[in-house]
């Protein structure tokens, strides 16, 4: 057999098909592939890493499990479901299947607090969040073009928007001395950069909930945005995936509401990017969902969506769940309760060993502040740092440089993707790596102070485990197996 060198099939291939456009070279999915490598398991590999660079929403599996199995009918594969087989599983057109348009836009109304309403006809459907963001790129921008980006900013929008389509991603660069908030400031700094370089703006992108960050953008800075790109006339593409992750004050304010009180508002430059892969924790379903104000956008989206359309077996389950209004309440309140309840367990362990967090309110991490344990303060420094979290305390956390942070020793933690038992476990490695001896170099006196230190964090955490058990997010008697 032949075998071909690397560089021989760079040039059979496409130069789009083998650049490094994907970004799997980043930390940030360097991460993933060590936990990859040496998966944690409680049973089977306990000392292996811990995934904690992966935002999804685990905590609320026991519903959605429930309502699955009370309603066989909503799925085609089942006895109880099998006589609509033919009907879903037969060529569907890309506007999707009605009730599913219906359904969607009345969970998004629902997520919003029923501020807003939500026309069916203007849902397009994508292969998740990646392709409804990757088709808005080609429908809004040509080749060169940029979008302007607060810092820090989810490091999948590199590929996401990037990689197949040439559009570039232009940093609006935000500072934690204000907790990395989008000011006015910061955002025509950034236009005027990109146009002393010559850089075509086309659009803003913003993500609220905000992924790294965990926080929410308020009524006055959604409307010094649409001002901003109004009197640029550039479009706004607004990413709220994470809209029902809210779990405490103030409550999440959608663009959709700010651009109903706003008659200067040009709405043919606004677009939603929405899906379920957060706020219901269904990734591997693939439900993205543009929602453009826009009439000719959405009719070329759609045209575009017929390369990553939804299943119609999908959209005929999401259907039945999502109209299933009862559900879905007692499903939102639920899944904000035990974020929240799991988010301040994890953000007062670290507090307890001095580990400090930005104040956060939403989303299925939070932003982890390690400055002071740099060696230096760069990114060098920072990456420093975050291999020997990964290798040593075998704790997969995300830095900040991948998520084009400004400033260096910022890492982002996700927390609802595991159970109660290994977030424990992580806690606890993160503790008895920080509160580790430094300059001891005498081995008996480590391990003394080693013990020292164990047995405090061993006292700490019994105190956390008490308060996390009796609380009413997690009492037995809480249970649905329980209430049923």
């Amino acid at each position: 057999m032949v075998s071909i060198s690397n560089n021989n099939q760079k040039q059979l291939l496409s130069k789009m098909a083998t650049n490094d456009g994907h970004g799997e070279n980043s930390p940030y999915f360097d991460g993933w592939k060590a936990y990859a490598n040496d998966p944690f398991h409680l049973t089977d590999n306990p000392n292996g890493v811990i995934q904690m660079g992966l935002a999804e929403n685990q905590l609320c599996f026991d519903l959605i499990q429930e309502w699955v199995v009370n309603n066989p009918k909503a799925s085609i594969c089942t006895a109880e479901g099998a006589e609509n087989f033919q009907d879903i599983a037969i060529f569907q057109d890309y506007h999707g299947l009605p009730e599913f348009r219906q359904a969607v836009a009345r969970f998004m109304e629902k997520v919003r607090g029923d501020k807003v309403i939500f026309d069916p006809d203007r849902i397009v459907m994508s292969g998740g969040a990646t392709g409804a963001h990757e088709m808005l790129a080609f429908c809004l921008a040509d080749s060169g073009d940029a979008f302007l980006v607060p810092t820090p900013y989810y490091p999948g929008f590199d590929r996401d928007l990037r990689w197949r389509t040439g559009v570039q991603l232009f940093p609006v660069v935000c500072e934690s001395c204000n907790d990395f908030k989008v000011t006015k400031k910061a955002l025509e700094e950034a236009y005027e950069k990109a146009q002393q370089s010559n850089i075509k703006i086309k659009g803003l992108l913003i993500n609220n909930p905000s992924n790294p960050l965990g926080t929410l953008l308020d009524k006055d800075t959604l409307r010094d945005i649409i001002t901003f790109i109004n009197s640029k006339n550039i479009h706004l593409v607004c990413d709220e995936i994470y809209a029902a992750t809210v779990f405490d004050q103030p409550r999440f304010i959608s663009v959709s509401e700010i651009v109903e009180d706003m008659i200067e508002c040009n709405k043919d430059l606004i677009h939603i990017v929405y899906s379920l892969s957060k706020d219901l924790g269904f990734p591997g379903f693939r439900v993205g969902i543009v929602y453009s104000y826009n009439d000719t956008v959405v009719n070329i989206a759609r045209k575009m969506s017929s390369f990553g359309l939804v299943s119609t077996q999908t959209q005929h389950l999401l259907a039945s769940m999502l109209s299933d209004e009862v559900f879905i309440e007692k499903f939102i309140a639920e899944s904000s309760e035990r974020l929240g309840e799991r988010q301040g367990m994890f953000t007062k362990g670290l507090a307890e060993v001095g580990i400090s967090t930005l104040k956060s309110n939403a989303g299925l991490f939070f932003w982890m502040d390690l400055r002071r344990l740099l060696k230096e303060a760069t990114f060098d420094g920072e990456l420093e740092l975050w291999r020997i979290i990964i290798n040593e305390v075998k704790l997969n956390v995300s830095p900040g440089c991948s998520f084009h942070c400004s400033e260096p020793g910022w890492f982002r933690v996700c927390f609802a993707n595991m159970d109660d038992e290994t977030m424990r476990i992580a806690l606890k490695r993160i503790s008895y790596f920080v509160l580790q001896p430094k300059g001891l170099n005498n081995k008996a006196a480590v391990n003394k102070q080693c013990s020292r230190r164990k047995l405090q964090i061993s006292l700490s955490f019994r105190r956390l485990d008490h308060e996390f058990m009796n609380s009413p997010a997690h009492s037995p008697m809480n249970s649905p197996l329980v209430r049923t």
